[in-house]
């Protein structure tokens, strides 16, 4: 985990050197400052030299500006450290979440990843400023000041000795106490964070359906878990200060007791008890900045852990050492298939899969929810790896091409159709960043969306609110069929992507589809049997196999569940999930 946070210093390796150099130049000069108060006191105040409190006051000003001149420059470059560290953290989380497959992706909540990116990285920046800063301070200034108060006299020093002792003790076992309840913490986050994206996102839902109150309940409990826990412990860490200032209080009454009566027995003088009062001071605060640092490092620790688990995980697709760029057609074919989302191999969703599907055909898959139908697709674009046998797109396995070739060869509409905020255009170009105006108006032709698009204001000009929330579900769906056609593919996969248009709007989808792009294979789910029978060829899936295969005609003679979904659809209505003839 260190090693894995270390790394991501990189550029600012120097701010994070000179940061604890300039703090323990400013604990240098601060440290002089007592000793030179004694001796104005002593030797100046008392003897009456004024020669003498003017040069040693002009020492104490200038060690007192060149400790605020490195205090400053500690605070510029440790501040440059911290920022530029979280940063980096931010930016090598975001990458390597890009490299994530479908499986990787699987293993975080989306809530769970905006809280390792924000809050927690927020805690890791400012651990890492009190690192630098206090960590390296505080230590050095005990130890100075320690130093001193025994070199001005041993046994008064004993008493801060034995008070810091005592003191060290009490806060071990404040913090140790507070540590728990903030490793609970940032866990509840995600659920917090959870709430708060759910409820936004499906905002429009929650109204339909009046649960605003019931929404509001579940944000409640979720601050309340958080609340409860933090205040569990801040009962622990509030209990730091009134320790410190009694063992503070305590050390300046023995102090004063015990260094009058050696002033009187002339075995101490009014300056060394002046500036032992002092060092009293630096001793017990940077006591108290290391047990500061401690509560800090015990939250740190834990949002350390869950940003290790974000850097360190390796996405379970990679590319092959020499991998192939060229796609050469969109045969695609699929040789004794089994796959599973876990590595329980009983628990397989795809079994025994062989397919042969010839360049340029048109084929549908049906079957009802839960037959893997998204799931033998995403094969094809590499979204996931077989468990065993192969899958081969233009006659070669899909794990020896470079995965971006592939897949932009490969263009899939999911289930889940997704639009970012921008114009109509720069979700097009998402297919194709360089695509001229007029390519764009040629593909919503095919996928029928220019019948919607140039009713609207400002045209293929018109912004797209996030997530599409403008735009209705049939428009969405063929906004991505048309980005999808912009990648001009050798492999067209539409996933239950016409679901949302009227059937007379697929059917123009579907012609334009064989008029314009006839050399792509194309691949289309649907619960309609209207949508795929005048496809080339038809799958039926069924529990994660092949239960039909072939044209319309063939599976209505030979396959008794197509017979079924198609009987339930032409005579009342119906879908797929309903079988015909059950009460």
């Amino acid at each position: 985990m260190i090693k894995t946070l270390a790394a991501q210093i990189k550029e600012f390796k120097k701010e994070s050197v000179l940061t604890p150099v300039f703090m323990i130049l400013e604990v240098v000069f601060e440290t002089l400052i007592p000793l030179m108060m004694a001796s104005i006191i002593d030797d100046g105040v008392e003897a009456g030299d004024m020669r003498h409190i003017y040069i040693v006051g002009a020492f104490m000003v200038a060690s007192a500006l060149c400790g605020l001149f490195c205090g400053v420059m500690g605070a510029k470059f440790g501040a440059r450290a911290s920022t530029g560290f979280a940063r980096n953290i931010r930016q090598s989380m975001f990458d390597n979440i890009q490299t994530f497959s479908f499986s990787n992706l699987d293993k975080f909540s989306t809530a769970g990843l905006v809280t390792r990116m924000t809050t927690d990285v927020t805690n890791i920046q400012m651990a890492y400023q009190m690192l630098l800063r206090i960590c390296f301070r505080a230590p050095i200034n005990m130890i100075c000041a320690m130093s001193m108060a025994y070199l001005i006299n041993a046994r008064l020093a004993t008493v801060y000795l034995i008070a810091m002792i005592l003191l060290a003790v009490v806060l071990f076992f404040i913090i140790r106490g507070a540590m728990k309840y903030f490793q609970m913490a940032f866990p509840k986050y995600d659920e917090l964070n959870a709430s708060v994206q759910e409820n936004v996102s499906a905002i429009r839902v929650v109204k339909a359906y009046v649960r605003e109150e019931h929404e509001t309940s579940k944000l409640k409990k979720a601050s309340q878990g958080i609340y409860d826990i933090f205040q569990k412990a801040e009962k622990n860490v509030v209990l730091n200060m009134p320790v410190m200032q009694f063992t503070v209080y305590t050390c300046i009454l023995l102090i004063c007791w015990m260094g009058a009566r050696m002033i009187v027995q002339n075995e101490l003088t009014t300056g060394e008890l002046m500036s032992l009062m002092a060092y009293c001071m630096n001793i017990l605060m940077s006591l108290m900045m290391v047990a500061m640092i401690f509560v800090m490092m015990s939250m740190s620790i834990a949002s350390a852990r869950r940003i290790s688990e974000v850097l360190e995980e390796k996405s379970d697709l990679t590319n092959p050492v020499n991998p192939v760029y060229d796609v050469p057609n969109g045969e695609i074919e699929f040789r004794d298939v089994d796959f599973s989302y876990y590595e329980d191999k009983d628990k397989a969703v795809l079994n025994g899969i062989n397919l042969k599907i010839r360049s340029g055909e048109t084929v549908g898959i049906l079957g009802g929810t839960g037959s893997s139908k998204t799931s033998l697709v995403n094969l094809i674009s590499r979204l996931y790896d077989v468990s065993s046998g192969t899958v081969l797109v233009g006659g070669r396995d899909v794990r020896e091409y470079d995965m971006e070739s592939l897949r932009n060869q490969v263009a899939v509409v999911l289930q889940k159709n997704v639009l970012f905020s921008g114009t109509i255009l720069e979700n097009l170009r998402w297919g194709n960043a360089d695509a001229g105006e007029e390519e764009c108006k040629r593909v919503c032709r095919l996928a029928c969306a220019d019948e919607f698009i140039e009713k609207m204001p400002d045209g293929y000009n018109t912004y797209i609110e996030q997530g599409g929330s403008n735009v209705s579900g049939g428009q969405k769906q063929r906004l991505c069929i048309a980005r999808a056609l912009l990648k001009k593919p050798k492999v067209l996969i539409l996933d239950d992507s016409t679901s949302a248009v009227d059937t007379a709007t697929d059917a123009k989808i579907r012609k334009a589809f064989a008029e314009e792009i006839p050399d792509t294979t194309k691949l289309i789910i649907a619960q309609r049997v209207s949508s795929v029978q005048h496809a080339d060829h038809i799958i039926v899936m069924e529990e994660g196999r092949i239960d039909g295969y072939g044209t319309h005609e063939e599976l209505l003679a030979n396959n008794e569940i197509y017979r079924e979904v198609y009987e339930s659809q032409t005579s009342g209505g119906g879908d797929f999930d309903e079988k015909a003839g059950e009460d």
